[in-house]
C-alpha cells in the first residue's frame, strides 16, 4: 500500500533517438535495433515500472506528465491517495534526461541561453536545459514531529492561454498560489521563502512576476534555483520541493545563482547571495509547464523545532 508516483516529460526518448539512427538501412527505413525495448525506455511509464520493481512496490503507480509541473504534481497525487484511503505512504518525486528532442525543442522555439541561465536578470536570454531525479516519502502524520517537513498545502490550475507561453499576467499561476495557501490555512503573509519557476525566459520570469506580486505582494524573498540546476523540465518540481525542504530545514534562503542585475520590472526581493532565517516556516514553490499547467506547494516546518 505504498503509492509510487513520478513525473517525467521525456523520459528516456534519447533511446529512441538512437534506436531509429540505427534502423536497418538506414534512418526512416527498416526495422529497429533489436537492442531497443520501446516499453523499458521511450514509455512515459517506464521510470515508474523501473522504480517500483526496484523497491518490490505493490501499491498505486503511475506517471505524470505535465511539462514543467509534472513532478510537483506527483505530491498533489500523492496527497489524494493518501487523503482518499487509498495509499498508506508514498514515494513521489520527478525524473527527467537530456534527450535531443527538448534541447532542438527548445531551441526551435528560441528560449535557450546562449550562456548559463540568468533568472529574474535584466539581461537574461532564457533557459538552461538540465537533467535531474529527486525523490521524497510522504507519509501521513496526525502530529508532525517538532522540525519535520509537512507538505501543507498544493494549488493546481490551467491557464489554457498559450501552448507555449505562460499567460502575460499569470492568472492560472495566481490561481494555482491562492489555492495552496487555502489549503494550507494560511495568508499571503505567512510564506517566509518562494521557489520561483524562473526559468529565466522573458516571458515566464515576467509572468511569474507579476502573479507573485498580486498575491504576496512586494516583501516575501524570492529565488529561482534553475541556475544551479538548469531547467529540469519533469523533474523539476520533485528537485525544488526538496531544495525547499532543505530551506526550511536549515533556515537558510537559497540564492538566485545568476542573477546579476534583478529586472527592475519584476517587482520581488530576490535572494542574490544565502541568506540565514533561522525562524523560517513556511515556503512556496512554484512549477508552471507549457500549455498552462500550473502546480504549486507549500512545505511547513513542524512546531515545536
Amino acid at each position: 500500500r505504498v503509492a509510487l508516483i513520478l513525473g517525467t516529460s521525456t523520459s528516456g526518448i534519447l533511446s529512441a533517438e538512437l534506436a531509429y539512427r540505427e534502423r536497418a538501412g538506414g534512418p526512416g527505413e527498416g526495422a529497429l535495433p533489436a537492442w531497443f525495448d520501446y516499453r523499458a525506455t521511450h514509455n512515459t511509464g517506464s521510470v515508474v515500472s523501473f522504480v517500483r520493481d526496484l523497491l518490490g512496490l505493490r501499491g498505486p503507480a503511475f506517471a505524470i506528465s505535465t511539462a514543467c509541473s509534472s513532478s510537483a504534481k506527483a505530491f498533489a497525487a500523492a496527497d489524494r491517495l493518501i487523503a482518499t484511503g487509498l495509499a498508506d505512504a508514498a514515494i513521489v518525486g520527478g525524473v527527467d534526461s537530456l534527450c535531443l528532442t527538448t534541447l532542438y525543442g527548445f531551441a526551435s522555439l528560441q528560449l535557450t541561453s546562449p550562456e548559463p541561465c540568468r533568472p529574474c536578470d535584466a539581461g537574461r536570454q532564457g533557459l538552461s536545459i538540465g537533467e535531474a531525479a529527486a525523490f521524497a516519502l510522504l507519509e501521513p502524520a496526525q502530529q508532525p514531529a517538532p522540525g519535520a517537513i509537512v507538505l501543507a498545502g498544493w494549488g493546481e490550475s490551467s491557464d489554457a492561454h498559450h501552448m507555449s507561453a505562460p499567460h502575460p499576467e499569470g492568472r492560472g499561476s495566481r490561481a494555482a498560489m491562492q489555492l495552496a495557501l487555502a489549503r494550507a490555512g494560511l495568508q499571503p503573509a505567512d510564506v517566509g521563502y518562494i521557489n520561483l519557476h524562473g526559468t529565466a525566459t522573458p516571458a515566464n520570469d515576467s509572468s511569474e512576476g507579476a502573479a507573485v506580486a498580486a498575491v504576496f505582494g512586494h516583501g516575501v524573498p524570492c529565488s529561482s534555483t534553475k541556475g544551479m540546476t538548469g531547467h529540469t523540465l519533469g523533474a523539476a518540481g520533485g528537485v525544488e520541493a526538496v531544495v525547499s525542504a532543505l530551506a526550511l530545514q536549515h533556515g537558510l534562503l537559497p540564492a538566485s545563482v545568476g542573477t546579476q542585475t534583478p529586472d527592475p520590472a519584476i517587482d520581488l526581493p530576490i535572494v542574490m547571495s544565502p541568506q540565514p532565517l533561522p525562524g523560517l516556516r513556511h515556503v512556496l514553490s512554484n512549477s508552471f509547464g507549457f500549455g498552462g499547467s500550473n502546480c504549486s506547494l507549500v512545505l511547513s516546518r513542524g512546531e515545536g523545532a
